[in-house]
């Protein structure tokens, strides 16, 4: 649960009131609330066009207005990529590789990809706290001994370990937010893990996405996953076993450490 979530709730606790209707009723809007807002979000947008936009194909065709107010407004432009990208990050949406590519496409590489990592950064730290919020004190209450362990083992390098995970996609991006928030990671250590591991990564889909305008030139028909080429998961690949270097040293001078 968030700090200053739990910090509000004992509080509330010490006053006294914690049996009364106005104390559960608190409890529940704390609790649920975040997770029903993300979900009605979720339902609109499923029903909106909005998401049908999202695609290359939609980009193409509306490249020359997205330029022309890039160009003309160039700040109002970058807010409002701001806005959408976390968004629908936070609403746990597929759409954080498709608005990457987006960004390297109208802000350039750099800009791009840092707006993206940012912005991916905020969505998953929403996502996080919904999660620790909503289940995360009752599933560490009904684990077992076993699972209680393991999350332990992970507490203990949890800033390498969502860092691996940003590298090496293992499990889907919304996934492991919420899988995050099930264990009481601190949340900044999950926000710069997270900002560290994403920075890399959007900066070299941002790239890929810079170069679109030459592919929408040519009128073949393009999507995200037929860009990614050997070039851009090499790069991927490296630094992928750069984050697992820590984590096996920390595993083997612990080993070591026992022994001796």
């Amino acid at each position: 649960m968030d700090d200053r979530n739990r910090d509000l709730l004992t509080e509330i606790e010490l006053t006294g009131l914690a049996q009364t209707p106005e104390r559960r009723r608190l409890r529940l809007i704390l609790r649920f609330g975040p997770v029903a807002v993300v979900l009605i979000g979720v339902a609109i947008l499923a029903r909106s066009p909005l998401l049908g936009r999202l695609s290359l194909e939609g980009l193409r065709e509306s490249r020359g207005q997205l330029l022309a107010f890039v160009h003309g407004h160039p700040l109002e432009s970058l807010l409002a990529y701001a806005l959408v990208y976390v968004v629908t990050v936070g609403l746990s949406l597929p759409t954080a590789l498709i608005l990457t590519l987006t960004g390297g496409f109208l802000f350039g590489p750099w800009v791009g990809g840092a707006a993206a990592a940012v912005c991916s950064t905020l969505g998953a730290v929403v996502i996080f706290l919904v999660s620790r919020l909503t289940v995360g004190d009752a599933v560490e209450a009904r684990t077992g001994a076993r699972v209680r362990a393991l999350a332990e083992e992970i507490k203990k390098d949890a800033f390498f370990y969502i860092l691996t995970l940003r590298l090496i996609p293992v499990m889907p991006f919304w996934l492991a937010n919420v899988a995050a928030g099930l264990i009481a990671i601190r949340t900044t250590t999950f926000a710069v893990a997270t900002l560290i591991g994403i920075f890399p990564v959007a900066v070299i889909y941002a790239g890929v996405g810079s170069g679109l305008g030459l592919l929408f030139d040519t009128g073949q028909r393009l999507s995200p996953h037929t860009l990614i080429t050997p070039q851009v998961l090499l790069p991927l690949a490296g630094l992928a076993v750069l984050s697992v270097l820590p984590v096996l040293y920390q595993r083997r001078r612990g080993r070591r450490g026992p022994s001796a």
